[in-house]
């Protein structure tokens, strides 16, 4: 009896619940298994982030297909004063640099009436300028479709800047601040703003295989230069596509971590600083708010003198070009409203062909 009593008592004395080598196992099992779940999650969501901006681009695209068939074209890369002097009219602001000039609308702002922004294209007063104060209230609205979920940089309204990075307005002493954007327009392969947008005439490609180079005047009318469907002033029609809509690419992402961009149009007089230096980048002028190219570009040489090409996510890091946070590559819309990723790895001289309008080159493989 004794013997039992003395049996129950060990038993009830042995110690419950976990030794440390059990909780060290289950807690480097748990361990294990969120290392191996996170990557999981972490692709599915970037593949939902990825799915949304392409849903962005691809309603654009749609709404320029619309647009085109109201208007009969595309709208412009942005609307500036039209002057072949640099002369302009009383109360027309212009940037003397550039020739950029009033009222600087740009082609996400002329889409608002055709991607359900009626209401606010209707509280915009298209003859007057972005700057005006009458439109100050409304061209800061943040517009959940020109944003793209991958995005990071900057949060919030554009502070519109001057080449020494102050706030910056063409009129008055107030800062500028207009609605945010990831999302840019194709110039082509060429690029024509700045300086160039005023020369009477510049150099540009007339092969970038051989990179042959020929001079074309200038003198304010910027189709002389450029060779994609969007710069200033322009009104491309689906005739002037010459290698086919599917083929031409028309809009393309640029994530804030690297510049910021506007969806109301090019304001005269700003700059676009680089938030991430290279040796071949440097601020733009206004036109690259809303406008990107992919090169060569005639007037464009990197730091040992040869021509930049700069497809998605290049390492050039241009304001002008197309950057994303998407891993691998970033989304782009053709001409026909379609939408494909393009790997940041593609050939440059596919890229470069997929962004002229008119040269007669079919694009081949987008990886």
């Amino acid at each position: 009896m004794s013997n039992m009593s003395t049996d129950t008592k060990r038993v009830n004395k042995m110690p419950s619940g976990f030794t440390l080598v059990e909780l060290l196992v289950v807690i480097a099992i748990i361990g294990i298994l969120i290392g191996m779940l996170l990557p999981a999650v972490q692709q599915v969501r970037e593949a939902a982030r990825r799915t949304e901006c392409a849903n962005n681009l691809r309603q654009l695209g749609l709404s320029m297909q619309n647009y085109h068939g109201s208007f009969d074209h595309f709208p412009p890369g942005y609307e500036s004063y039209p002057t072949s002097t640099g002369s302009v009219p009383p109360g027309v602001y212009i940037d003397p640099i550039s020739w950029d000039a009033s009222p600087g609308w740009g082609w996400p702002a002329l889409l608002l009436p055709f991607v359900e922004g009626n209401s606010l294209a209707a509280a915009i007063d298209y003859d007057l300028s972005i700057w005006d104060p009458q439109n100050r209230p409304f061209v800061e609205t943040e517009l959940p479709l020109m944003l793209c979920p991958a995005s990071s940089g900057n949060l919030g309204p554009v502070v519109i800047v001057d080449g020494n990075k102050q706030p910056y307005s063409p009129q008055g002493p107030t800062p500028l601040l207009l609605g945010r954007s990831n999302y840019i327009a194709s110039h082509g392969q060429e690029s024509c703003w700045d300086e160039l947008g005023s020369v009477a005439t510049t150099t540009i490609f007339s092969n970038i295989y051989t990179l042959e180079t020929i001079e074309v005047p200038v003198n304010g009318d910027v189709s002389q230069v450029a060779d994609g469907p969007f710069y200033r002033n322009s009104k491309t029609r689906m005739e002037d596509i010459v290698d086919g809509t599917s083929n031409t690419i028309f809009l393309g992402e640029h994530s804030s971590k690297l510049s910021d961009k506007a969806w109301a149009g090019a304001v005269p007089g700003a700059f676009v600083h680089p938030r991430i230096s290279t040796p071949d980048n440097a601020p733009e002028g206004p036109a690259t708010l809303v406008l990107g190219h992919a090169g060569p570009s005639g007037g464009e040489v990197d730091a040992v003198g040869l021509p930049i090409f700069h497809p998605v996510n290049n390492p050039a890091l241009h304001v002008c070009q197309m950057y994303t946070e998407h891993p691998g590559g970033g989304n782009v819309c053709f001409g026909d409203g379609s939408t494909r990723f393009i790997s940041q790895s593609i050939n440059l001289y596919t890229f470069a062909e997929m962004s002229s309008l008119g040269e007669s080159e079919i694009n081949g493989s987008t990886e």
